[in-house]
């Protein structure tokens, strides 16, 4: 056929121009070019060669970005114009169809326009980024041309006689409106920038974000072809591939996306909803209406998105049914009976009834449906992740705001908070992100409906009347999946709770073989949690907690004020001042303090003494305005302020706090001590030395420099004890409050600290210094003393008063202080801790590196090729999916339900296909019937119903049954297998870690093993089995999609080969990209969560130091990188689903494409054509899913990968030699002891510690074990236990060996107290006796003699009175009374007391020791000295050294003789 740009027809009027030019069709058509022509003229040098050249050499950096005025209104105008331009290209071609001819004038200006428009959008982008607004001009000329040509070609159609009937008129028109909005949106620019035509041009910088180059997160400011596309993550997801991502490489947050910018949103939400309903009580609506205020823009936007996006959604199945509908009668369009001008013109009916238009129409709608659909999502995502950080930043102001009682009586524990941020808030999040679907379900059941009805009549009110019915059982449904998931969470936070308690006092459950009672505790509440786990929820109910308390401040800027300098005046003779003051921790509760009247006066050392649970640290925090004051006042001196001397607490100044329990940052050594405050190196180096901490940073790996805390180094008490007091001793503040700093120090520790820290450092610097202490032998270093008594004042004053005034008082005190204060010589002092907490240091070191060596050596990593083969090993490595972990999780299932899980989805989606060909193959054969009824031109009734629909009928109903049945076997083998595994996995790993010998736990990280119950166990429990079930039946889906589509089109399979590429590499790219941003979304999470159950355990430091606004600040550092690593996640997975969309809509469009023309040239039945659209619409449901589970399971299965790492931890040997029968019950009846030539070592890579040591020790014996530290006492202790490697000798009980006895009979037999007090929450029966054997007699006997009793028969419910986590409603020293108690209610004929009174006053330890020697006169008692002069009425002293006896003999022996070294340790302990 000829071609010809005015076609070639001997009577064609196209070159008629007897009625004047314009009148000519193809001369209008041909000037329409012109504008089209004249601008890729002129941008082509400026875009190749100007910015082409220059883009090879030079990035332009985003920093010049810059949106002109009506940037977005451009970019849709320019979408609507490109799509109007097809739609004019295709009409031409269609339209000239039916001619004989030609006519390239009726397609090819619009082909040209098509170009120019593409050319003008990045020509503007172009200029945009680089902010050069005078190139233009250059657009305004061609906008104002185009508005022209298309105008005289709309006006000549008018005059012509071509009305709205004709599709061309309407497009004509349509684009000389586009074109006169892009010309009116031109000239907008030039008057808001005055670039042109004005004498002063506007000078306009970028966005404030865009000059910062930290920022990398430019979704906000790209444009909108970007946005839509995400391309601007093609850099990003192209160089991940190259690199690992880390929080350098994803910048920093814009400044709109901040936390700080959402919590002051979220903040005058919250005021404005107060201010609204100041009578009504503040609830949870008030909150949700708040939550909307500032929030519920972008969700609207979002849910305007997601509709349009449903909407688009029903073009799928009316253009295949057009389609089909087409293809049918043999895709013959109308012959148009119009011709104007020389040339036909058609209807857009004519139009539509061409299938490869509506093919066309359909690529399209599909493109811009999943376009809208991810946009929606984004949006949603990032106001959720938006809305989280705001709210976890409401949550740690209020935080700041609890009273101490809200902690310390169990109303609010640290594990609900991180369960409020880390749970609460992301569901919160994810309920924004699903908020669209409230609304768009109803739109999309609605408008489907109504579809359906037009098509099949009143079947389809059938199917909505099922919907209507089974709707209150889905709800039913819902509702009770929702209480099970709610169950979940509570089952699992209690057996957490549990785990954790168990993993902190594993040494004591260990010693005291209660291993299996705290086992079969979670064992019974994991039985629980995984019957709750068989019902898995759908959504979660939020509640946020609100406190009774009011707010104190707004967040103050997150800058600390700037305070005036102090001017110390001689008025000022006290620093605080209390008079008639009553304190209690609980409004309701008894007074904990009561006639309080006391003074510390300025710049002197005060001491508070007294017994155990008298009051002392309850006074402390009762000065800092920490307990709850019923009546009376606290004066701050100005000194000690910031205001003038007031009583108002809140406005008092810094004070250095170091509480008796120490807290730690999760920070380097170097930052604990300093803590925010400036580094001064002489400074730091003398509060190291006060501290006498340097011996120990040398042990560590990186000294002062390395991770403790948590999740660092696991340091012992003492040295926990003195980084706190460092830290306190470290600050420049005017007021020190030192909390029992002593408790964990030995005596040479404990005088150096006083020495050089206390009396040198503070109050020389004429510092206010208030201590509590136990050790009176410091008494006469105090200006001032305060003496407490059952929460009151005793007596006040200086010790020359109390001495005039109270004898009684100052002798019993004199009786206590077993030396007076002397300098101490270094070569004779007892260290009965220090070097013992050192050598446990190393030993801990010497593991950790042991293990991190095995560790690299499993890597299978080359170590000795340079550093760029080991980067390509690595990101080889990063590259590859861990189907190892993958083989463990399946094998795990076991032999049977492998093959059941995977023959369940083979066969379900084989039925499933063979339903959907079934009706296909019935639809072709009904409709082929009907059309031979029509050719053979039949009569009605009896002719008609000659098809038979019996048998088809009777397929499709037994297929659709069997599917059902195969759909509901495959979700039982699917939660099945999961619920098997995950119970598999859980049981294994708690039984391999209370298995576990003590090394262990003393080299591995807490919050590591932790981690492993919470995180992966969660992972493996509810998110590996549906990412399975998805990952299963997307890629089965697409596969048999990919099967069907070739079948009915082979020519498919030609086009499918560089998509399968392009697909291969998107998803090996994104991989990679996913995972590292998930590790990092989940890595930048932790020290979130770290920081506020480090603040919830640091309040009353962090409010002493006034250090609130320096914490917030750090809070809005981990939650916005926390969220920026969530953004770049969701941002990446939307450019993984759009371009995965975008293929399949390609898929769409060939599979149309080639099923249209193998069915009108190959005859192929209209039937198959449909079956195959609707599998290749399913291809591009399910192709990224399929990726995206894909890169889920990677993640997931790290889970896996580190739980089993656990499982290879070698198990301690609880088997013995001797049977239960070979042992007699009441072993050890009598309690003798022979050590025979014993040689123990905490592993067998590490040197002894007991050597050769021999010893008997007779029936109901006293032994007392001193020594230096390091000497091997402990040791020794722990050899009973056989908690250490017994490599040679044996030690004989009772005359058997103990190393032929099982573990658990072993350790059920012995009693020991440990040095750290240890106590379960639960009640304090469960506390005394956990194995439900002793009588309540036997229990009060036990607190008596602990001296307990007044304290357990004062609270609610005596024996059952709860203790909280930790032991925490209890002081330190009745923790400790409490473990000696619980140690008497066993009566073992041999007890050990390691260090157990380090915790006690003296006057507490002298009642104790002498009821040791009673009550137990009978009992062998073996005591390891903290204080020598305990152990001076044994009937035996061991003296060690170096893991030897050094002297072994009765204490009046050894203090006879002079050269005598025990004698030598009591003298230094006078």
């Amino acid at each position: 056929m000829a071609l010809a740009f005015c076609g070639d027809e001997d009577n064609s009027t196209a070159y008629n121009v007897d009625h004047g030019v314009l009148n000519n069709g193809c001369f209008v058509d041909a000037l329409n070019v012109v504008p089209h022509v004249f601008l890729l003229f002129i941008t082509f040098p400026i875009l190749f060669i100007g910015w082409g050249s220059q883009s090879s050499k030079v990035h332009i950096h985003h920093s010049t970005w810059l949106h002109f005025p009506g940037h977005n209104l451009r970019w849709i105008l320019t979408f609507i114009l490109l799509f109007v331009l097809v739609c004019e290209i295709a009409e031409g071609i269609v339209s000239d169809g039916v001619s004989e001819s030609r006519h390239l004038h009726l397609y090819m200006p619009a082909g040209m326009a098509f170009l120019a428009a593409i050319t003008s959008v990045v020509y503007y982008h172009n200029i945009e980024t680089s902010n050069f607004p005078k190139l233009l001009i250059a657009l305004l000329f061609y906008w104002t041309l185009a508005f022209i040509t298309k105008t005289i070609k709309f006006v000549k159609f008018c005059d012509n006689g071509v009305g709205f009937s004709q599709l061309r008129f309407c497009l004509t028109g349509l684009l000389v409106v586009l074109y006169g909005m892009l010309l009116a949106v031109e000239i907008n620019v030039i008057r808001v920038r005055r670039y042109v035509f004005f004498k002063t041009p506007k000078e306009v910088k970028p966005p404030e974000d865009l000059q910062d180059l930290g920022v990398r997160f430019l979704q906000p400011f790209v444009n909108l072809l970007s946005k839509g596309t995400y391309w601007w993550m093609n850099t990003f997801i192209k160089t991940a591939h190259k690199k690992p991502i880390d929080l350098k490489t994803i910048g920093k947050l814009p400044i709109a996306m901040r936390a700080l910018t959402n919590y002051i949103r979220l903040n005058e939400a919250f005021e404005a909803q107060k201010n609204k309903r100041t009578s009504s009580p503040q609830g949870s609506r008030s909150i949700w209406r708040a939550l909307c205020c500032a929030f519920g823009r972008p969700l609207l936007l979002s849910s305007t998105f997601r509709i349009l996006a449903d909407l688009l959604g029903f073009a799928g199945p009316l253009c295949i049914s057009g389609i089909v509908y087409n293809v049918g009668k043999g895709n013959n369009t109308i012959r148009p009976q119009t011709k104007i001008l020389g040339v036909f013109f058609i209807s857009s009916q004519e139009f539509l009834s061409n299938a490869y238009v509506l093919a066309v129409l359909l690529f399209f709608a599909l493109l811009l449906q999943r376009t809208f659909l991810q946009a929606s999502y984004y949006v949603a995502i990032e106001t959720g992740i938006n809305l989280r950080g705001a709210i976890q930043t409401k949550i740690y102001n209020k935080i700041m705001q609890l009273s101490t009682s809200n902690m310390s009586m169990g109303e609010m524990t640290a594990g609900q908070i991180c369960n409020l941020v880390a749970i609460d808030a992301n569901q919160l999040m994810w309920f924004f992100f699903l908020c669209p679907n409230l609304w768009a379900m109803p739109v999309q059941i609605i408008v489907g409906i109504l579809l359906l009805y037009y098509l099949l009549g009143i079947s389809a009110l059938i199917g909505a009347a099922v919907i209507i019915v089974l709707a209150p059982v889905q709800y039913f449904v819902a509702t009770k999946l929702s209480q099970a998931q709610r169950s979940t969470l509570e089952y699992s936070n209690e057996r957490l709770k549990k785990t954790n308690e168990m993993l902190r006092g594993i040494k004591l459950l260990k010693l005291y073989a209660w291993e299996h009672i705290f086992h079969s505790s979670v064992e019974e509440t994991r039985q629980k949690e995984m019957t709750s786990l068989k019902s898995f929820a759908l959504y979660t109910s939020i509640s946020i907690v609100n406190r009774k308390r009011p707010a104190r401040e707004d967040w103050n800027n997150y800058s600390s004020h700037t305070r005036r300098p102090i001017n110390i005046t001689e008025a000022d003779d006290f620093c605080v001042k209390i008079t008639n003051g009553f304190f209690t921790w609980t409004p309701e509760g008894p007074p904990a303090l009561s006639n309080i009247d006391i003074r510390i006066p300025q710049g002197q050392l005060t001491m508070i003494v007294g017994q155990v649970g008298c009051g002392k640290s309850s006074l402390l925090l009762a000065i800092l305005g920490e307990m709850q004051k019923i009546s009376g006042s606290i004066f701050w001196s100005s000194c000690a302020s910031d205001s003038e001397l007031g009583e108002d607490v809140r406005k008092r100044g810094s004070v250095a706090y170091a509480s008796q329990k120490p807290w730690l940052l999760n920070a380097t050594v170097e930052e604990n001590i300093t803590f925010e405050s400036p580094f001064n190196k002489q400074r730091y180096k003398a509060v190291i030395d006060a501290c006498s901490l340097q011996p120990d940073i040398d042990i560590l790996p990186h000294g002062d420099q390395t991770q403790i805390g948590e999740r660092g180094i696991n340091l012992s008490g003492g040295q926990r004890q003195r980084i706190s007091v460092a830290r306190a001793l470290y600050q420049q503040t005017n007021v020190v409050f030192l909390d029992d700093p002593f408790s964990a120090l030995d005596i040479h520790l404990s005088d150096h600290l006083m020495q050089e820290g206390i009396l040198k450092m503070l109050r020389e610097d004429k510092r206010t210094i208030v201590l509590v202490t136990h050790k009176l032998q410091y008494l006469p270093h105090a200006d001032w003393i305060i003496a407490m008594k059952d929460g009151t004042i005793q007596r006040e004053g200086t010790l020359k008063d109390i001495q005039k005034s109270e004898t009684e008082l100052f002798e019993h005190w004199k009786t206590l202080m077993n030396r007076q204060d002397q300098e101490l010589e270094k070569e004779t002092i007892i260290e009965t801790k220090t070097v013992l907490e050192r050598t446990n240091l190393r030993r801990t070191m010497y593991s950790r590196e042991a293990l991190l060596k095995d560790d690299e050596e499993d890597e299978e990593e080359v170590t000795e090729s340079d550093d760029e083969d080991n980067l390509s090993s690595v990101l080889h490595q990063r590259a590859k999916m861990p189907w190892r972990a993958c083989g463990k999780y399946l094998s795990a299932a076991g032999i049977l339900l492998l093959p059941l899980l995977v023959l369940s989805q083979l066969l379900k989606h084989t039925v499933m296909v063979a339903i959907d060909y079934c009706l296909a193959r019935w639809t072709s054969d009904a409709i082929s019937g009907k059309i031979e009824i029509e050719l053979k031109n039949c009569s009605h009734c009896e002719v008609c119903n000659d098809f038979n629909h019996s048998p088809y009928s009777k397929v499709f109903s037994i297929l659709c049954c069997l599917g059902i049945v195969l759909c509901l076997v495959t979700s039982i083998a699917v939660e099945w297998t999961g619920l098997k595994v995950t119970k598999k996995l859980h049981s294994s790993l708690l039984n391999k870690i209370i298995l576990a010998p003590m090394r262990f736990f003393e080299t591995t990280p807490l919050g590591s093993i932790l981690n492993r119950f919470s995180a992966d166990c969660n992972t493996i429990d509810q998110h590996i089995p549906a990412t399975l079930e998805c990952l299963s039946r997307s890629t089965l889906l697409c596969v048999s999609a990919l099967a069907v589509i070739s079948y009915v089109t082979p020519m498919f399979l030609i086009a499918l080969v560089p998509l399968a590429i392009m697909c291969y590499f998107i998803q090996k790219y994104f991989r990679v990209a996913s995972r590292d941003l998930q590790q990092l979304d989940d890595s930048t999470q932790l020290p979130l969560l770290s920081h506020f159950s480090e603040t919830v355990e640091g309040l009353t430091t962090i409010r002493a130091f006034r250090y609130e606004a320096k914490f917030r600040q750090k809070l809005l550092e981990y939650t916005d990188s926390n969220n920026i690593a969530s953004l770049f996640l969701t941002a990446a997975n939307r450019w993984l689903e759009v371009r995965m969309e975008y293929i399949g809509a390609c898929v769409v469009l060939i599979a149309a494409v080639t099923s249209i023309t193998s069915c009108l040239y190959n005859k192929l039945s209209s039937g198959l054509v449909g079956l195959g659209l609707t599998y290749a619409l399913m291809v591009s449901n399910y192709l990224n899913w399929m990726v995206r589970n894909l890169a889920d399971m990677e993640i997931q299965l790290g889970a896996v990968k580190r739980i089993n790492g656990l499982l290879k931890t070698e198990a301690e040997n609880y088997e013995g030699l001797l049977s239960a029968s070979q042992i007699p019950q009441n072993w050890p009846d009598r309690g003798e002891i022979q050590i025979q030539n014993l040689s123990v070592r905490y592993d067998s890579n590490l040197k002894p510690v007991l050597k050769h040591v021999n010893a008997h020790i007779s029936p109901g014996q006293k032994i007392g074990i001193c020594g230096r530290t390091g000497s091997g006492k402990s040791s020794f202790s722990l050899a009973f236990f056989r908690m250490v490697d017994t490599f040679e000798g044996r030690i004989i009980i009772d005359g058997i060996d103990i190393a032929k006895l099982p573990l658990q009979t072993l350790r059920s037999r012995l009693s020991i107290i440990l040095q750290d007090p240890i106590l379960f929450s639960g009640t304090i029966r469960f506390n005394l006796d956990p194995e439900k054997k002793c009588t309540d007699s036997m229990l009060w006997e036990a607190l008596e003699i602990a001296q307990l009793k007044h304290v357990v028969k004062a609270l609610p419910g005596g024996l059952d009175a709860i203790v909280t986590e930790g032991g925490e409603n209890f002081s330190q020293g009745q923790r400790q009374l409490f473990c000696l108690a619980r140690a008497f209610v066993r009566k073992t004929s041999i007890f050990i007391m390691d260090e157990a009174t380090a915790s006690i006053d003296m006057a507490t330890e002298n009642i104790l020791q002498k009821v040791v020697m009673t009550a137990f006169a009978d009992r062998t008692v073996v005591t390891i000295a903290h204080r020598v002069h305990t152990i001076l009425n044994a009937d035996l002293v061991i003296v060690m050294k170096r893991g030897v006896i050094l002297e072994y003999d009765k204490p009046e022996v050894l203090l006879e003789q002079e050269d005598s070294v025990f004698a030598s340790f009591v003298q230094a302990d006078k």
